[in-house]
């Protein structure tokens, strides 16, 4: 199970090192002017909104829950599903601080980027999760 939890840690941190990129390539090209700022309240800055705020609000719990809903049962399963996982929710994040950027500094960006911030937290793979997400499932046991 060791294995699987190192496999995963390369795109969790992945997810953290494209996210700081994306911040660093940005906050560069806003603080040197090198791009004119899309208006949040135009009809491309509303598209962008909503885009990334429906992204966020289909892909994040749809990430959370994607174990759980396709119950892997090998090990190589689980491995692709968790990545996918990681992905869907991860990538939020850099979108969020990305959109917050182009449209100029527009701070309901960066709390959808710190909401994926937080749903991405809950993504991270250890031992004791792996194990219980691939342990069989008793049919009569009570979920709750």
């Amino acid at each position: 199970m060791e294995h699987i939890v190192r496999k995963l840690n390369w795109y969790y941190y992945g997810v953290m090192v494209l996210t700081l990129l994306v911040l660093s390539l940005f906050y560069y090209l806003f603080t040197h002017q090198l791009y004119e700022p899309i208006d949040p309240m135009s009809q491309l800055g509303m598209i962008l909104q909503y885009a990334v705020i429906i992204l966020a609000l289909g892909g994040i719990p749809f990430g959370l829950y994607l174990v759980k809903w396709l119950k892997p049962e090998t090990e190589e399963k689980y491995t692709d599903i968790a990545i996918l996982r990681i992905l869907i929710v991860g990538l939020t994040m850099p979108m969020g601080i990305a959109f917050f950027y182009l449209l100029g500094g527009y701070r309901p960006m960066i709390w959808v980027a710190g909401m994926a911030a937080l749903a991405w937290y809950f993504t991270k793979p250890t031992l004791g999760k792996v194990e219980r997400e691939m342990k069989p499932r008793d049919p009569n046991e009570e979920t709750y």
